[in-house]
């Protein structure tokens, strides 16, 4: 099914294409979580923080290819949330209401034991 025009950046790179190059990232940086639960937003500083992903994070900004503004609001709510849903180590638990992030609305998640 060909991409519908708000999934495609400027440069025409689609979200599916960025949930593509970021998933083995996202998954990789799941497999190394402890704990139980997590915000979007956790998990997102977390990526920022860790060269390797944080690397990936912004070349993800550039492929959109949008002002930055933009470009987070893309990332934040839709390709993160895209990869973790694709990782079968994690769940979506609900919306994160009260957890402040200025590009999307969070979710919380929960990590998946491994089976």
């Amino acid at each position: 099914m060909p991409a519908n025009p708000h999934d495609t950046g400027p440069n025409g790179v689609t979200v599916d294409d960025l949930v593509d190059v970021l998933f083995p990232i996202v998954d990789d940086l799941l497999a190394q979580l402890d704990g139980d639960e997590f915000t979007t937003v956790d998990f997102i500083e977390l990526m920022r923080s860790v060269p390797g992903p944080a690397e990936a994070f912004d070349q993800a900004l550039r492929m959109w290819g949008e002002q930055e503004r933009h470009s987070r609001m893309v990332l934040h709510g839709q390709v993160i949330p895209a990869a973790l849903r694709r990782s079968n180590r994690v769940q979506w638990i609900g919306f994160a209401h009260g957890v402040a992030d200025e590009y999307a609305v969070p979710a919380w998640w929960k990590l998946v034991p491994p089976s």
